[in-house]
């Protein structure tokens, strides 16, 4: 299982790439997951529902099931944040993994940057940023710098400078069994 990261400051695109790029990848025969990461407690259950009555009354976790999809939803309730490597391996193998955000984890990312968030660049300095998808023109250190409206582009470098998680993580995965 490969891995590549997506990374930029917060109203750069990301997202909007992200939905974009994963359709072109399936295009192209690969299974993609993604991983993104929230702050602070965001919450994808709904209050009123029985899964998050489950979890209020102190599970420590549900996963709610239908016929088309599963979600399996764990209250840390006080424990550590999991690490990335944690959330990897938790995963059902696919053909790449595509993380939204961990900007400081040390997998290999694509940066999304757009002068009009007014926020400086995040490659400078930073050798994990392989590429940066960009709606400018700019110098990105010997890094490709592509057209952020090209995806079949950033599709190509994703796929160019994806990484094995093992070959990542290395020693810090702890696989699920």
């Amino acid at each position: 299982m490969k891995m590549i990261g997506i990374t930029g400051w917060s109203g750069s695109g990301k997202t909007t790439l992200l939905v974009s790029l994963i359709p072109e990848l399936r295009r192209r025969g690969l299974r993609v997951s993604t991983i993104k990461h929230a702050h602070h407690a965001f919450d994808i259950d709904t209050p009123g529902k029985d899964s998050h009555a489950h979890r209020d009354a102190g599970a420590e976790e549900v996963l709610v099931s239908s016929g088309r999809r599963y979600a399996l939803i764990r209250e840390l309730r006080g424990e550590t944040e999991w690490s990335l490597p944690q959330l990897l391996a938790r995963l059902t193998p696919v053909d790449l993994v595509i993380v939204e955000g961990f900007k400081t984890e040390v997998h290999p990312k694509i940066e999304v940057f757009r002068a009009a968030v007014g926020k400086p660049a995040l490659f400078p300095g930073n050798e994990t940023i392989v590429a940066v998808a960009t709606e400018t023109s700019l110098d990105a250190d010997g890094r490709p710098a592509i057209a952020l409206g090209d995806i079949s582009a950033i599709a190509d470098a994703a796929l160019h400078f994806a990484r094995p998680v093992a070959d990542v993580f290395g020693g810090r995965m702890a696989w699920r069994s």
